[in-house]
């Protein structure tokens, strides 16, 4: 039986014993008057107890307890924050003081009266002059110092998350102050709230894949919205000036650090307003939040400052195109011209095959390359008239459209242009968009005809505007993952705990040369402090100082890529997993005695991310004995041998990567005279280990492929 196992025995006794007694473990009400901010707030000046003083009368959960005897103090934690509790000889009773030491544990909830003072400390508490249990805890919290290291599970368990790190709820406190000042400025500017349909016949508004379901009454198919753009362009038809709705969107596609699922969006649609609206309606919002959320005009956003000061930059989509790719889009206007050009200038990470058409792959170049290039905020203006089909075209060049997108950091956080409102351009567009999508263009639109019918009654000049709410907060409350600002991210669903075990079983009674754990190492310090952010140029400067090898340069630099690929597939920090893979092994060359062990001594001195060096310890897990728990982890582990041996693998081929195959793979894996160094059984091991995560052999190996192919040199 393991520890948590005889807590949770010990907590249903007490409970059994607690009923016997005839008290009620989980009555149905307390009637608190007070909270821990407002005692906080309103004795800061208390100094002593010759007044008579406050009784109070709170409830919250006990998150910690420290008995000494004749003296004992827990912390209370409610909605608003933390306050000190004390049992005390002579002025707590008897019956309460033994009570309390006999029923109540860390994680119950309880409520206490009592009479607020300042310890010698000078910590507000009060005295527990009577203590009601109003919910037994059954499961142990997280350890106090360590909590949820593991990110998955802190946002499986958003609720542990929150009861253990109350920085986290700050996060959403601050969400709902963002979305509060959204809200109050649209009403400001006479916008009318409204709803849209979540199901819908046909889905439109957007490039991209829907969710699809059946509803049983109708027997019809149904989609999940991926916008409400064209019931809100219905209500600007049908006589409303200005609407705008706050609600989900669910697209079907990758999920990353910057995308879920299912997110939150802001949608407005102005009557008799141009695309310059957005820009002065934005300018205003950042004003107003930056003030409200007491923010400075510069703030620190994934190691870099970004200046929140209006006037944004304004810049156009084919100035912005040439001057960082050197193309010229009004010259290379279709498709085979694009891609040859791309071709001609071997911009790598451009997935030519997956886009369809001109302007998908407008887009594939955009989002890739060019994007990722602006820091600061930067209005985007006249995209090509392919990448919107919803979009008016610009009166002086018909190439072009009224848009503008405000790109922070390299994400994107609104798209906004003028309505498209001439009926015919219309459906001709949707049309183009439909035989794209039964071509097999899967984020094509479909042709919506009771929509286009609406239009034929007639829209006014209308500007459109879509805010992505999640990406504002995470850039104002200086989050790097959208899970981070979502309460409930979807998850994976978790396989059965036996088979988890199983698996843990397994792994921990291979032999050590197989990766398995053994004792702890002596020089690995058991808590390692959380440490700051590393950007990759210092993360690239520490690898060449370290590692004069270009072979080994090479493969830290493959790892990085691939890392960075798994974090994209998995939504998660691209940049934290791609730095793991380029740090992994800078110690090896001038400490291979002690591989990982003095890289973990450089890292932890310059206080490197703590989530790093666990990775890069349990990575060589039988020298160092640190298990692999997190999902960077079992990746750094399960892609290092194996992305070294897809490298030597295109050394020998003509093409290098160009034809490459997860079969071509195997059969290298199988000719053991080929990469000799190169540890298969590691490689196993690690397939073993990822398929916890639902990645299946062949998937691995192809991610790792192509990973390489388009991984940086330098």
């Amino acid at each position: 039986m393991g520890r948590q196992d005889e807590i949770v025995g010990e907590r249903i006794k007490k409970l059994h014993e607690l009923k016997k007694a005839g008290i009620n473990p989980y009555p149905q009400i307390f009637e608190k008057k007070d909270n821990a901010l407002d005692l906080q707030d309103k004795y800061k000046k208390l100094k002593n107890n010759k007044k008579a003083p406050y009784k109070a009368k709170i409830a919250g959960r006990l998150t910690s307890f420290r008995d000494l005897g004749k003296i004992a103090f827990g912390v209370l934690q409610d909605g608003t924050g933390k306050i000190q509790v004390v049992v005390q000889e002579k002025e707590t009773s008897d019956n309460v003081k033994d009570f309390t030491k006999k029923y109540v544990d860390i994680g119950d909830f309880i409520g206490v009266e009592g009479p607020i003072f300042r310890t010698q400390r000078g910590e507000l508490s009060v005295i527990v002059k009577k203590l009601e249990l109003l919910s037994k805890s059954i499961l142990p919290l997280p350890d106090k110092w360590h909590g949820l290291e593991d990110k998955e599970e802190r946002y499986r368990k958003r609720y542990l998350d929150l009861v253990m790190s109350p920085e986290v709820k700050q996060v959403f406190e601050k969400r709902e102050k963002i979305i509060d000042v959204l809200r109050g400025l649209l009403k400001e500017k006479e916008f009318v709230e409204v709803e849209t349909p979540v199901l819908q016949s046909v889905y439109g508004g957007a490039s991209a894949t829907p969710f699809k379901t059946h509803l049983n009454a109708l027997d019809i198919d149904l989609f999940l919205s991926i916008s409400p753009e064209l019931y809100l362009k219905r209500l600007i038809v049908g006589g409303f000036d200005r609407v705008f709705t706050i609600c989900k969107n669910f697209r079907n596609e990758g999920i990353d650090f910057q995308h879920n699922s299912e997110f939150t969006m802001m949608e407005y649609y102005a009557a008799y307003k141009n695309y310059e609206f957005h820009m002065e309606f934005t300018e205003e919002l950042f004003k107003r939040l930056v003030k409200e959320l007491k923010l400075g005009k510069k703030i620190q956003y994934r190691s870099k400052e970004i200046n929140l000061e209006p006037p944004f930059k304004r810049v156009k989509f084919r100035d912005l195109m040439l001057k960082e790719v050197g193309i010229d889009i009004d010259k290379a206007n279709n498709y085979e011209k694009l891609k040859q050009e791309i071709d001609k200038k071997k911009i790598a990470n451009v997935d030519i095959r997956g886009a369809k058409h001109y302007g998908a792959l407008l887009d594939e170049l955009y989002k890739r390359v060019v994007r990722p290039s602006i820091t600061q905020p930067t209005f985007l203006t006249h995209y090509p008239v392919e990448m919107i089909a919803l979009a008016k075209r610009n009166e002086e060049d018909k190439t072009k459209i009224n848009s503008v997108q405000l790109i922070i950091d390299g994400a994107e956080i609104l798209k906004a242009y003028d309505e498209l409102n001439d009926p015919i351009d219309q459906e001709n567009r949707l049309k183009e968009q439909a035989e794209l999508l039964q071509g097999g263009s899967a984020e094509a639109m479909p042709y919506d005809e009771d929509f286009v019918t609406a239009l034929k009654y007639g829209m006014p000049p209308t500007a459109g505007y879509g805010l992505g709410v999640d990406r504002l907060v995470m850039l104002l409350t200086g989050q790097d993952s959208i899970r981070d600002v979502i309460l409930f991210p979807f998850m994976k669903p978790q396989k059965e705990d036996n088979k988890k075990e199983s698996r843990k079983e397994i792994i921990e009674q291979n032999s050590g040369e197989n990766g398995a754990m053994g004792e702890r190492h002596p020089e690995i310090p058991r808590d390692i402090p959380s440490g700051k952010r590393i950007t990759r140029a210092e993360a690239l400067s520490l690898l060449k100082e370290n590692v004069k090898s270009e072979s080994l340069q090479q493969h830290c630099l493959g790892v990085e890529a691939v890392m960075k690929a798994y974090a994209r597939k998995l939504g998660e920090d691209e940049e934290l997993w791609g730095i793991c893979g380029l740090l992994h092994d800078f110690d090896y060359e001038k400490y291979p005695e002690k591989h990982t062990i003095a890289g973990t001594q450089i890292l932890i001195e310059k206080k490197y991310p703590k989530e790093i060096i666990h990775a890069i310890l349990s990575h060589y897990s039988s020298f160092t004995g640190v298990p692999r728990k997190t999902r960077m982890e079992k990746i750094l582990f399960a892609v290092d041998e194996l992305t070294g041996l897809v490298t030597a693998l295109s050394k020998v081929r003509a093409d290098k990567f160009a034809s490459m195959t997860h079969e071509s793979v195997e059969k290298a894996m199988k000719k053991k005279d080929f990469a000799a160094k190169i540890d298969r059984k590691d490689i196993e091991l690690g397939i073993e280990e990822i398929k916890e995560l639902g990645i299946n052999r062949k998937e691995h190996f192809e991610i790792i492929i192509e990973a390489l192919k388009n991984k940086k040199e330098k």
